[in-house]
């Protein structure tokens, strides 16, 4: 129960650090929302409506910084994230971004658990099966696909599948000018065939982790005790090798795969930004451009409360799956 205790303690004193980082770097930065909201809509708006707009955000003349920040804190926790000062002006930052969400989700999230599962695998194979042919050749291969630039693989993908075969995988945008968004089937198959590409960039650039550390993880487990007593008791090589080897190894790589999906939610931002894919990292990749400094604040706190729900999410898998973390606790 202590473990449990001080892993929701770090919980509340990591995020509240992130939320006043949040708070406190535009009002940092160089120039200010005014003076961006004035470029944006060059004179149109009155004075008056200025000072409208920068109030939703907390901006407010003759408020002290005490007090911006009490204001700032309680939008954030109630869910009042203004409306935005870009591309986007005058919309609602959580309407751009429940717009923005379930394209993300659909893409990066399925795209990092399929990497996750299949490197796993091969590193278990790969690991069991140290200085065979396929240990030999799959994981160096991933490995050198793990370290290229997500912009340069995408860019590969499109001049293959798109340029020189006249289009066979659509390269932009999240579905065809044609389809109508709903439940019928020429919609999906075309959200479908526009994450093709995306989605291949993001398994290419991320399975190769997955492959090494999980084959590294179980050359280690394999020289436990544990495991040369289950082969003494004349077990067999698949149980061994995923009821002993495998499911020990496993624990390290839990940790990596609830940071990789606490970071699903930055949407990958190249790879969106490469195939102009309508999801969270286009979206914050736009809201920098713009400035738009109410959008970007409520992006930069949604991505830490994800990263550490995940993280805690993870903590309490491994309290559970481990008796020595309980031991510990």
């Amino acid at each position: 129960m202590r473990y449990l205790l001080r892993r929701l303690g770090f919980f509340a004193l990591t995020l509240w650090a992130a939320l006043t980082i949040n708070f406190l770097l535009p009002r940092l930065m160089p120039g200010s929302p005014a003076a961006a909201l004035r470029e944006r809509t060059k004179g149109r708006l009155s004075p008056e409506a200025t000072d409208r707009l920068l109030a939703s955000f907390g901006y407010k003349s003759g408020q002290s910084l005490s007090e911006q920040y009490t204001e700032y804190l309680h939008n954030m926790v109630t869910g009042n994230w203004g409306v935005s000062i870009g591309s986007s002006l005058g919309k609602p930052v959580t309407t751009l971004i429940a717009q923005a969400l379930p394209w993300t989700l659909g893409l990066v999230g399925v795209a990092t658990v399929l990497a996750f599962g299949v490197g796993t695998l091969i590193g278990i194979v790969a690991g069991w099966k140290r200085g065979s042919k396929l240990d030999a050749v799959l994981p160096p291969v991933f490995v050198v696909t793990s370290a290229l630039p997500y912009f340069w693989v995408a860019l590969m993908l499109i001049l293959v599948f798109n340029v020189s075969m006249n289009g066979f995988l659509p390269n932009d945008f999240d579905y065809g000018e044609g389809s109508v968004p709903g439940p019928n089937v020429d919609f999906g198959v075309s959200v479908l065939r526009h994450a093709v590409l995306p989605a291949a960039t993001i398994v290419i650039t991320a399975i190769g982790g997955w492959i090494l550390t999980m084959r590294n993880n179980m050359i280690t487990t394999l020289a436990e005790d544990y495991v040369r007593m289950a082969r003494a008791k004349g077990l067999s090589n698949r149980r061994v090798m995923l009821g002993y080897a495998a499911r020990n190894a496993f624990l390290p790589n839990l940790s990596g795969l609830a940071m990789s999906l606490g970071y699903v939610l930055t949407g990958a931002i190249l790879v969106e930004y490469v195939f102009s894919y309508q999801g969270l990292g286009y979206l914050f990749y736009n809201s920098t451009v713009s400035a738009d400094y109410p959008l970007m604040g409520a992006l930069f706190m949604l991505y830490t409360v994800a990263v550490l729900v995940a993280v805690l999410i993870c903590d309490f898998a491994t309290f559970w799956l481990d008796p020595r973390a309980r031991a510990k606790g």
